[in-house]
């Protein structure tokens, strides 16, 4: 399950293009609290914070306690804004969970038994399709991540969604049983990884320089 974190705010009482940018100057980034039903809560948050949790990554999966003026709200980011030169925050909205709902969350994938797989034993290397995963998740239990298992993948084998074990009430957007990743033989292709692994298993087993072979009987 993601990680719970908690995210100071107030209460901001202006809106549009002007009362965001007054919130601006002060150092502070605007954003907005909406759905569950719910009027939409126009907040200011620390800059410091925000450009912090950003740019640590996972952001749009992380599930925050807001605690805006001594009221929390659970919320999740759906969306940010940057400034296009500086790529500084300029706006945040949240999207409020509640008790029995669910979402659509892009989960990032983590591929696991990398060096284990025979394809990139041999000198074959990972093709990833995906690196994230659109599901529906319970808002109450979003993944942090999908674990992609590579163990027993050879050349050309492809690792697909339905090889993988979902958390209970995880399901994919898409219901097709698409690619995750696939495993791409070395230059050369799998015939030259098998005549390397020959010359290796030979020259292994060729008697060291100065004995002779010990002779058939």
């Amino acid at each position: 399950m993601a990680e719970i974190k908690t995210l100071a705010a107030t209460v901001r009482s202006g809106t549009g293009k002007g009362a965001a940018r007054s919130v601006r100057r002060e150092g502070k980034i605007p954003g907005v609290i909406y759905g569950g039903g719910e009027a939409a809560q126009p907040i200011t948050l620390s800059y410091r914070d925000l450009h912090k949790l950003i740019y640590a990554g996972h952001f749009l999966t992380t599930i925050f306690e807001i605690d805006i003026d001594g009221r929390k709200e659970r919320a999740i980011p759906r969306d940010y804004q940057l400034d296009v030169v500086r790529d500084t925050p300029l706006h945040v909205d949240f999207l409020r969970l509640k008790a029995g709902s669910r979402l659509k969350v892009n989960v990032p994938v983590r591929f696991l038994n990398q060096e284990i797989a025979p394809g990139i034993k041999r000198g074959g290397s990972i093709n990833i399709v995906l690196h994230t995963i659109e599901l529906l998740v319970p808002a109450d239990n979003i993944p942090e991540y999908i674990p992609a298992d590579l163990t027993g993948l050879d050349f050309n084998d492809s690792l697909h969604i339905s090889a993988i074990k979902l958390p209970e009430g995880v399901t994919p957007v898409d219901r097709t049983d698409f690619t995750i990743a696939t495993i791409s033989p070395p230059p050369g292709g799998a015939e030259a990884a098998a005549a390397e692994a020959a010359a290796t298993a030979a020259a292994a087993a060729a008697p060291p320089k100065g004995k002779a072979a010990p002779a058939k009987k």
